[in-house]
């Protein structure tokens, strides 16, 4: 019964990361996520009691094995440049991602304060990676320059999601010339 309830559980999440990729937030409804995993609606409220808790399932479930990625990158760079250059390269790869995109249309929702907090939290250990490196680099505040990297890669993002005129490639390059040289790059 409880593999039962386990698979049943892993479906859900994996229609619900479908339905976000596909159709963002406002795709992600009850009735959708019975259709996309042939349960009965009501079965659905015996896993999940509201979407918001759909949402931070995904985040705590996702969110992980996309920093996983990132700090994989990472550890493969041999300097503290490479390590931010990973760092840029690696969630920018990611935007094709079930994983990601659902976690970007999730991050662009209004969500309750507890969603919203894990969200944060999920994105402050990711900016956490990226400190030690800045340091690395000399910058007085590698803290702030985190948070301030991880804009420029939200923004690339939101960009390469957008599908616009500038090849992913393009943006990519801009994103870590940028992370590496500023708007000098």
């Amino acid at each position: 019964m409880a593999e039962h309830r386990s698979m049943q559980r892993a479906a859900l999440l994996d229609a619900a990361r479908s339905l976000l990729s596909e159709g963002g937030t406002e795709a992600l409804t009850f009735p959708a996520l019975a259709e996309r995993t042939g349960l009965a609606r009501s079965s659905v409220y015996e896993y999940f009691r509201s979407r918001a808790a759909v949402v931070e399932e995904l985040c705590e479930v996702d969110f992980p094995v996309w920093a996983a990625d990132v700090s994989a990158a990472m550890r493969r760079a041999d300097s503290a440049e490479g390590k931010v250059e990973a760092y840029v390269r690696q969630q920018l790869a990611l935007v094709g991602d079930r994983r990601h995109r659902a976690v970007v249309a999730i991050s662009a929702s209004e969500l309750d304060a507890g969603a919203r907090e894990k969200i944060r939290a999920a994105h402050g250990g990711l900016v956490a990676m990226i400190v030690e490196a800045l340091g690395d680099m000399g910058h007085a505040e590698p803290r702030l320059a985190a948070m301030l990297l991880q804009g420029v890669v939200d923004a690339a993002v939101r960009r390469i999601e957008l599908g616009a005129a500038e090849d992913p490639s393009v943006i990519t390059e801009a994103a870590v010339s940028m992370a590496l040289r500023g708007v000098l790059g």
